[in-house]
């Protein structure tokens, strides 16, 4: 049946055909129905983005509140956010946090330097050659096999409690995530990559620079963030077992003389310390990976 070009117009002219656009922007909404509103605005009800990530510590802050404003928990067992507070100010104030913070990022620093350098040296070497892969990848597996904090106790016997046993169970700790990272990250350079290396003839140093590292860098980068995980969990426990300065060992003594808010205040320290140092490894890759991608859109 044909279509009546007035009929057409008319509807057209109603907007049936061509209705108003629809409100995606979240600005405005088209209301209708007696003024009902159509469409929410964009985020509305919803936190800001940004805020998002301290909406749970929040609830379990205030929820530690009440619990310890109640009185369902002696404050020598849960002790309430404000002593802990002040005691974190009153440690701040003498110089005790500084002065153990300072301890433990030393340790924290040889021995991830250690434990990195090391490890990427050992999974290039496995990727690399074959025959390293045939005769020394069982002894590194069970090497991995063996947690950092089972040497503990030997290791005592050979170093002592003096700094060496902390930097050696650390850069143990960092070293076998960093060479599984590494050996991975070098199995899964594409094909494609290595047979353009091979037609164009490149040395082996301009191979490493140009081609190698720059495919590698982000499975790295998980290494490395993986890496200063385990160093701060190694730390913390050798510091508890056989140090006498650091976080660990001022988390120690707050339990020996059974103030927990010494020992909360350690957990604080650690758990900050160890996600600004995250936000840091994240930010260098970021920085690393937006240069080599300008690089390569300049040669492009």
């Amino acid at each position: 049946m044909p279509l009546d070009s007035k009929a057409l117009d008319t509807k057209d002219r109603a907007g049936i055909l061509h209705p108003p656009p629809l409100p995606w922007n979240g600005r405005e909404a088209e209301r209708g129905d007696g003024g009902r509103r159509l469409f929410r605005p964009a985020g509305a009800g919803r936190l800001p983005d940004r805020l998002l990530p301290f909406a749970l510590p929040g609830a379990l802050l205030a929820s530690w509140q009440a619990v310890t404003a109640a009185g369902f928990m002696p404050e020598q067992v849960l002790p309430p956010p404000s002593l802990v507070l002040r005691t974190f100010i009153a440690f701040l104030g003498d110089g005790e946090i500084a002065n153990n913070l300072l301890v433990s990022l030393r340790r924290i620093a040889c021995g991830l330097g250690i434990g990195v350098v090391t490890g990427f040296a050992f999974g290039l070497l496995l990727g690399v050659s074959r025959r390293a892969e045939a005769y020394l990848g069982p002894l590194f597996r069970a090497f991995a096999a063996v947690p950092a904090l089972g040497w503990i106790p030997v290791l005592i016997l050979i170093l002592g409690i003096d700094e060496a046993l902390k930097i050696v169970i650390l850069s143990k700790a960092c070293f076998v995530p960093m060479v599984i990272a590494t050996l991975d990250a070098y199995r899964n350079i594409p094909a494609r990559l290595r047979e353009a290396a091979d037609v164009m003839r490149l040395s082996p140093r301009t191979r490493l620079l140009k081609l190698t590292l720059p495919a590698m860098m982000p499975m790295l980068f998980g290494g490395l963030r993986l890496s200063a995980g385990q160093a701060f969990v190694s730390l913390i426990v050798v510091e508890m077992l056989a140090a006498t300065e650091g976080i660990g060992y001022m988390m120690v003594w707050g339990r020996t003389l059974f103030q927990i808010d010494i020992v909360m205040v350690g957990m604080a320290i650690v758990g900050v310390t160890g996600f600004l140092l995250d936000a840091l490894l994240r930010r260098i890759e970021r920085g690393i990976g937006a240069r080599m991608g300008e690089r390569t859109g300049s040669h492009g």
